[in-house]
């Protein structure tokens, strides 16, 4: 038996600013510094600007923050 699937757009389910920034923070967790990962749950295909993620965070009515990782070290 063949199995069929439809394509799924995550974006589409999300519908509260505080469903974005849980998605936004759990994409930020799970790319691990890879910025091609962040930027693909953000548009797709295209790599855009840091500029551009900006307004886009913007936009969803989120802010960007920056935390301390568990095991930094100030060298």
């Amino acid at each position: 038996m063949e199995i069929k699937t439809l394509p799924y757009d995550v974006a589409e389910t999300l519908r509260t600013p505080d469903e974005m920034a849980a998605y936004l923070e759990a994409c930020i967790e799970e790319a691990d510094g890879d910025a091609a990962f962040i930027a693909q749950a953000l548009s797709g295909d295209r790599s855009p600007s840091f500029d551009t993620v900006l307004k886009v965070i913007s936009a969803f009515g989120l802010k960007l923050s920056a935390g301390v990782q568990e095991k930094a070290e100030v060298v």
